[in-house]
């Protein structure tokens, strides 16, 4: 019985020592409570002067997952993120940030195979989001309200767990 009460209550510590990380993290991004998410217009990697604007995000629930090409973690979390989101109904759109140049993008994308759409960000589009680390990603609702927020890896249960 012993055991088992350690058992508990070091599992209860873990659980609260990862909350607690995860929410100092997370502190400075934009909050959660159907908050607008900031307006964007952004180009399209490798479609010649397409735009891509945050209307078009409006009625469906999207996943907007911001990303440098250099990143490591981003590298092992976005296959997660369109594996997770396959057959569902969540929209994903990746943004691009940090990178020197479009060819850059474009061979990250590549070596991870992913289908999703790729917007090129700039400093503006990071102020405004409040991205200070990669990856961060936000939950906007389809009425373009932020319901969630994370930032770092993020496994297969933890993307979905963010979008129910």
């Amino acid at each position: 019985m012993a055991l088992i009460r350690s058992t508990l209550i070091n599992l209860s510590l873990a659980i609260l020592v990862f909350y607690l990380a995860s929410a100092y993290q997370t502190r400075n991004l934009l909050e959660t409570s159907h908050t607008p998410a900031p307006y964007f217009n952004l180009p399209i990697l490798n479609k010649n002067n397409e735009r891509f604007s945050i209307a078009e995000l409006e009625g469906r629930t999207t996943i907007v997952y911001f990303f440098a090409p250099w990143c490591t973690i981003c590298r092992y979390s976005m296959p997660n993120l369109q594996s997770t989101l396959i057959n569902t109904d969540i929209n994903v759109i990746g943004i691009a940030l940090d990178y020197k140049n479009e060819q850059q993008v474009t061979q990250f994308i590549d070596d991870l195979n992913l289908s999703m759409p790729i917007l090129l960000g700039n400093q503006y589009t990071q102020s405004n989001y409040k991205v200070s680390a990669f990856p961060t990603y936000y939950v906007i609702n389809a009425n373009l309200q932020i319901t969630a927020h994370a930032m770092g890896y993020s496994t297969q249960l933890g993307i979905a767990a963010r979008t129910w």
